[in-house]
């Protein structure tokens, strides 16, 4: 008895301290405007698209970057084919994209694909006044590049991250209710990181940068979650990464039950390895006065909003059974992430259409519930690989 009071005390301490950070950033948000130059003169751009094995979705993704609103004659985009058994350099080679073919076995993955392009061509990157990076299965907004370089322009700012979003968002109840979660993870704590503290978190596509930056670093980043790692390696150069909500890309989320399980357990166990190993140290630095962590350090705390809302519900139970005085504690946590739900919908103007689907949500906690589990019993892959397209499951 005294064992389960200890942990629905600890447990409940933790989801309080998890919420209350969430309700700041919430708050904050609702304040947030992107750090811009709308009157710039437009930047000279350069649009790289790490693809492996992605002959039949490249083709696609250069022609929606062309189609950007964006003087043509401003923007270069360059593929690199990695370790591509495929016709990918060849689709992107017919679409009159800069081409660059890589293959090496030992060192695999896009961190690893990036670096080696940024190296490579290290000379080459002085003729530009930006550098984007999307996916190779993604799909700009026609106002992204517009909105990326006028963040470039700004004087403080030479790294830029826009809003991630859904592609195919009704497909089926687990990509709308994926469309909802980014709506909050993707702009909410993003715009609340912004407003407070000047700083924000990589996303891995729909993101830019000035050459001198990378000219210098290069991509020093090869986990999983390269983007994560590369803003810690910003964060350890006192380098901010800055968030417009007006470069808008979306891409594909996996529609088959397998896909998704298999591109999950990819996302949340990259993030979850990249916690484990970076907490202990981005923990010492805050705790040594270096406050510009803390922001990240309560980024890779805070667990994912499924597994928030159900660690809520498991240890409601335990409080309803071992300690009653704990409940009030936990109404208060389930109300502060309604409260961050909904923000983050009515921030990103979710159509009526998406709030009906929030209904799905308990499905949507069972099938993350069975990821986790997975997770703990299957191997995890540390190579690039990619998901199935919709288009390809046929």
């Amino acid at each position: 008895m005294i064992l389960a009071k200890i942990a629905v005390l600890i447990v409940t301490g933790y989801l309080l301290l998890s919420s209350c950070w969430l309700l700041l950033l919430s708050l904050a948000s609702w304040f947030y405007r992107p750090k811009l130059e709308r009157n710039a003169f437009p930047l000279r751009l350069l649009v790289i698209i790490p693809a492996h094995n992605e002959e039949q979705q490249i083709a696609a993704t250069i022609h929606s970057t062309r189609k950007c609103d964006y003087p043509q004659e401003l923007v270069d985009i360059a593929v690199i084919a990695d370790n591509c058994t495929d016709g990918t350099a060849k689709a992107a080679a017919n679409c009159e994209a800069w081409v660059h073919v890589r293959s090496d076995k030992r060192l695999r993955g896009k961190g690893a694909a990036l670096d080696w392009f940024l190296r490579k061509n290290r000379e080459q990157l002085e003729d530009y006044g930006g550098i984007v990076f999307i996916d190779a299965d993604s799909c700009p907004d026609r106002n992204m590049l517009r909105a990326l370089s006028q963040s470039l322009a700004h004087p403080e700012i030479d790294a830029v991250q826009g809003f991630n979003g859904v592609a195919n968002p009704y497909d089926n109840w687990r990509t709308a209710l994926n469309s909802a979660a980014f709506n909050v993870f993707n702009h909410l704590r993003m715009a609340g990181n912004d407003r407070l503290f000047g700083n924000t978190i990589l996303k891995g596509l729909g993101m830019a940068f000035s050459p001198q930056l990378l000219i210098k670093s290069g991509w020093p980043a090869n986990s999983e979650v390269e983007d994560v790692e590369f803003t810690i390696k910003l964060l350890e150069s006192a380098r901010e990464v800055r968030y417009n909500s007006e470069a808008i890309i979306t891409s594909e989320m996996a529609v088959s039950r397998r896909q998704a399980d298999g591109q999950r357990r990819r996302w949340e166990g990259g993030r979850f390895a990249l916690a484990q190993k970076m907490v202990p140290k981005l923990g010492r630095q805050v705790f040594s006065g270096e406050l510009r962590y803390l922001y990240l350090l309560a980024d890779l705390l805070i667990a994912p909003l499924s597994l928030l809302i159900l660690l809520t519900l498991i240890t409601s139970l335990a409080a309803w059974l071992f300690m009653p005085q704990a409940m009030a504690a936990l109404l208060i946590v389930m109300s502060i992430i309604v409260v961050y739900v909904v923000s983050g919908q009515m921030q990103r103007k979710a159509p009526l259409k998406l709030w009906f689907y929030l209904t799905a949500f308990p499905l949507f906690l069972i099938w993350k519930l069975a990821v986790y589990c997975s997770m703990l019993v299957l191997p995890r892959k540390k190579v690039w690989s990619r998901t199935l397209r919709k288009s390809e499951l046929h």
